[in-house]
């Protein structure tokens, strides 16, 4: 989302939206602890940004060691550490800045096909990231890798419809914490909260089951849905 986009959405939501976040953020913390944050490349990156460049040739490691994980002691084991903050990005696209903030610390979601310069790019920044995939990074295998590297046992995703939407179709999401603004935009192509592939022929659409809707006095709508996934019990 470019500058001018992000301050148009910024000003259509009330003023009491972001007390609304705090605490929908605050009972996601206490009913499920997240021990990630996930999101996609390019909520940090624009969406025509190619793979990173200007990073060095050489490369330090044997190519077999840059595609395995690397979680170095300093970062995983580091006092404070809390959380992880998860960024899918199998073409190599997010110049990192910040490395660590508070009880955050990156981790990179990678495949095969990541550019080997970008992997060792990461080394050498002490960016933490699993290896998941051959040609784009295979999400359920990413957050097996994550429980059993890590521990990790819940992911809550902040990312955009892409994201989202891919999680939604592999079946990974068990919980949806809805905001809606009170406002209307229309248009082909306008993001939505899952985008993606369509519905392949005789795939039904996921069915939800409303746990609590909150209803704030701006307009503002907190719905939180529980997924019915195959299998489970309908409404």
């Amino acid at each position: 989302m470019d500058q001018d986009t992000g301050r148009i959405w910024a000003s259509l939501w009330p003023a009491g939206s972001h007390a609304l976040g705090d605490v929908r953020s605050s009972l996601i913390a206490d009913l499920y602890r997240p021990q990630a944050v996930l999101e996609g490349s390019g909520s940090l990156v624009h969406d025509s940004a190619g793979p990173l460049t200007g990073l060095s040739m050489e490369i330090d490691e044997p190519a077999a060691e840059l595609f395995t994980d690397f979680l170095p002691e300093e970062v995983v084991g580091r006092p404070g550490h809390e959380m992880w903050f998860t960024v899918v990005d199998s073409r190599g696209r997010v110049h990192w800045h910040t490395k660590s903030n508070g009880e955050y610390d990156a981790l990179v979601l990678v495949a095969r096909a990541t550019p080997p310069e970008y992997l060792s790019y990461l080394r050498r920044e002490r960016i933490s990231y699993l290896v998941a995939g051959e040609t784009r990074v295979d999400l359920a295998a990413a957050l097996r890798r994550m429980r059993d590297r890590l521990g990790v046992t819940c992911v809550m995703s902040t990312a955009g419809g892409g994201l989202n939407g891919a999680l939604l179709r592999a079946g990974l999401i068990d919980e949806i914490h809805l905001s809606v603004c009170p406002a209307a935009i229309g248009g082909r192509g306008t993001p939505t909260v899952f985008d993606g592939p369509e519905l392949a022929h005789g795939e039904s659409p996921t069915r939800l089951r409303l746990l609590t809707a909150q209803v704030e006095t701006d307009g503002t709508l907190w719905l939180r849905y529980d997924v019915v996934h195959d299998g489970s019990s309908g409404p």
